[in-house]
């Protein structure tokens, strides 16, 4: 079967078309919307709708032309449902139920948080459960145990903001443009981490929760009392030490969330899975533990439509795809 993969979640409109035997990806062009979104340091819903509106259809026509194929040679479309936000991914939905209406085929809504592990199962298609997730994005912080049969229990999450969101918030706080996460990571690269002691909220505490909003405040307080000069002087070693406080804390939660599960495997996915540094602390601890470690290349990190379809792939080949049909911005994988 040939897929049409279509994800509007938040600010890419992305498509691309997957063949299911073997699984093999034929394309998975996106269209970026940073530009249209940094004037305001954040992605703005109603922009992030129209933008979808504006590209959904040039993106899905430039994904079958890059494959080589023609709309009718598509078997199937998988879609986002949730979670995201409500415009961008009513825009994402309507185009697939019109086009597949119009094909007279089937269209399957999935859950975002799937697509997240499912291009992990891309790069790494000889994982099988049960594992650990930890799924990281600008949206998402969270630890969940899958289960044979898409079983999810939740482990953790974040209390409060997702840890991709503190990396952005953050950086604007320190003078940098949206998105900051990369950019905080070239800055810091060889910067002293121990430059600024910043809070790892939940640190002493034996669970798997997460907390980011406090380190904001720390960086708002640090800005607070430090000059514009001071900071620029310095903006090498503040991000390497901002960057190791939101790494710290993603590891040593997914470190006792391993010891809790006793999971032999752990699965890594959403846009902050391609940071350098938090690959290489998870690397480095799954090595020495005798734990596979399965991340996503980085092309496969961010949102794409080649995961989206890789869910529905993966469901198939286990008998398990169902339609989620239901539009939700909220929709998580565990409660």
């Amino acid at each position: 079967m040939i897929w049409l993969g279509i994800e509007s979640s938040c600010d890419e409109t992305a498509c691309a078309v997957l063949q299911d035997s073997p699984v093999k990806v034929l394309s998975n062009p996106l269209y970026s919307q940073i530009d249209e979104h940094a004037l305001y340091g954040g992605v703005v819903p109603e922009i992030a709708a129209r933008a979808h509106l504006q590209k959904i259809s040039p993106i899905a026509e430039a994904a079958v032309k890059e494959a080589g194929i023609g709309l009718k040679d598509i078997d199937a479309i998988a879609y986002t449902t949730g979670p995201g936000l409500m415009g961008p991914l009513l825009v994402g939905a309507s185009f697939a139920k019109g086009l597949a209406r119009d094909l007279q085929i089937p269209a399957y809504g999935m859950n975002h948080l799937e697509g997240h592990l499912a291009a992990a199962w891309l790069t790494h298609p000889e994982i099988e459960p049960p594992f650990l997730t930890l799924t990281v994005s600008g949206g998402h912080t969270e630890l969940v145990l899958e289960e044979p049969g898409f079983k999810y229990t939740s482990i953790g999450r974040t209390r409060d903001d997702a840890a991709g969101e503190a990396f952005d918030k953050c950086g604007k706080l320190l003078g940098l443009k949206y998105p900051a996460g990369a950019t905080i990571s070239r800055l810091g690269q060889n910067g002293n981490r121990r430059f600024v002691d910043f809070p790892r909220a939940l640190h002493i505490h034996d669970n798997c929760e997460f907390s980011f909003s406090g380190l904001k405040t720390a960086v708002l307080r640090y800005t607070e009392t430090h000059s514009p000069d001071f900071i620029q002087k310095n903006i090498g070693d503040i991000c390497a030490s901002l960057e190791d406080a939101i790494v710290d804390s993603l590891v040593s939660k997914t470190i006792t969330a391993l010891k809790k599960t006793r999971m032999k495997t752990l699965v890594v996915g959403g846009g902050v899975s391609a940071n350098a540094r938090l690959r290489t602390r998870l690397e480095d601890y799954c090595q020495k533990h005798g734990i596979t470690l399965c991340i996503p290349e980085r092309s496969l990190s961010t949102d794409n439509g080649a995961m989206i379809a890789a869910a529905a792939i993966r469901r198939k080949l286990q008998g398990k795809l169902v339609s989620v049909n239901e539009v939700k911005p909220w929709m998580p994988l565990a409660i």
